[in-house]
């Protein structure tokens, strides 16, 4: 039986944080460099070795322009080269356990490399997904640690769900699952199904 100290909260989508997500909680905590656009009068200085870059997002979102966030050098130019040239000798979790949260969180900003990010990102998951889960599903009873160390939490994600399904499919298959269940799916449809129906 598996049990858990905890049951896990999946990830907000976009620019909605979930608050009781681990993931999006280590997400929100990746630091940015920044720089400032405007003088602080009477603020003090930001030390460079200091929590500097811990500033309110609400500086950043003013009509004038307070702050500008740099790129992390992951999404800039030679990375991105390197990520369109072949996208799966790339270790992302040393580059960022959070590779696609946190760039699709800096398409937020205002850049005019957006697209170009946006793009990187679409195509890295792309050309990352196959092998990932071919990977997943010819690896049974194995230890899959080397596998899994290069990959981002979003991939660690996929391929810890194909490897339950492969987990599941061979139990299946060797007639050792207990008994058949509905799909959420069905039980769903079938209760408002009946709720739809007058009394």
């Amino acid at each position: 039986m598996d049990t858990q100290s905890y049951l896990p909260v999946q990830p907000g989508v976009g620019m909605q944080e979930n608050f009781l997500s681990l993931d999006d909680i280590l997400l929100s905590h990746e630091r940015l460099p920044i720089r400032t656009e405007c003088a602080f009068p009477r603020l003090g200085y930001l030390e460079k070795a200091t929590d500097a870059q811990d500033i309110p997002q609400g500086l950043y979102e003013r009509k004038r322009r307070v702050l500008s966030v740099e790129l992390p050098k992951v999404y800039r130019e030679g990375w991105r080269t390197v990520f369109n040239a072949d996208p799966n000798v790339v270790d992302l979790h040393k580059m960022g356990p959070y590779y696609y949260g946190l760039g699709s969180q800096m398409l937020h900003f205002d850049s005019p490399e957006n697209p170009e990010i946006a793009q990187t990102l679409l195509q890295t998951f792309i050309g990352r997904f196959r092998r990932n889960m071919d990977s997943s599903q010819n690896a049974y009873n194995e230890d899959t640690s080397a596998l899994v160390e290069r990959l981002d939490c979003l991939e660690k994600f996929l391929f810890t769900s194909g490897q339950s399904g492969l987990n599941g499919f061979q139990s299946w298959e060797k007639g050792r699952a207990s008994q058949l269940t509905a799909s959420s799916l069905v039980l769903n449809y079938r209760k408002r199904k009946m709720a739809d129906v007058p009394p």
